[in-house]
C-alpha cells in the first residue's frame, strides 16, 4: 500500500453559500481608505486675518463675496462666507419687511388726523 492513500470522507456535502457581497474575497473585511484632507485647517492667525478685514467697509462686502464663489479658497472659509451671505440676505429682507411695516403703521397714523 501506498503512503499518500486517503481513507474516504463519510460525511455529509456541505451545501453550497453564496458568498456576501460586502466582503472581499479571502474572508477580510473591506479596507476603508482615508485619505487626507487637501485643504489645511484655517490657523487662529488665518481666522484672526480674515475678521480684521470684515471690518473694513466696502472691502469686506467685496471679500465675502470673492471667498464665497472664489475657486481657490479654503472649503471651511468658502462655507462660512456663503452662510454668512444667506444670513445677510435674511436680514435684509426681514428689515425691508419690518421698514415697510413702520411706514405703513406710520402714514396711518398720520392719515387719521
Amino acid at each position: 500500500m501506498s503512503d499518500n492513500y486517503q481513507q474516504p470522507n463519510n460525511q455529509q456535502p456541505v451545501p453550497y453559500q453564496q458568498p456576501d457581497p460586502y466582503q472581499q474575497p479571502g474572508g477580510y473585511p473591506p479596507q476603508q481608505y482615508h485619505s487626507a484632507p487637501s485643504w489645511p485647517h484655517m490657523s487662529l492667525g488665518e481666522w484672526m486675518l480674515t475678521m480684521l478685514l470684515m471690518i473694513i467697509p466696502i472691502v469686506n462686502i467685496v471679500l465675502m463675496f470673492v471667498w464665497a464663489f472664489g475657486g481657490n479658497v479654503n472649503p471651511s472659509k468658502k462655507t462660512y462666507f456663503q452662510a454668512a451671505l444667506i444670513w445677510a440676505a435674511i436680514g435684509i429682507l426681514f428689515s425691508i419687511i419690518m421698514g415697510a411695516a413702520i411706514v405703513s403703521v406710520i402714514a396711518s397714523l398720520f392719515s387719521i388726523f
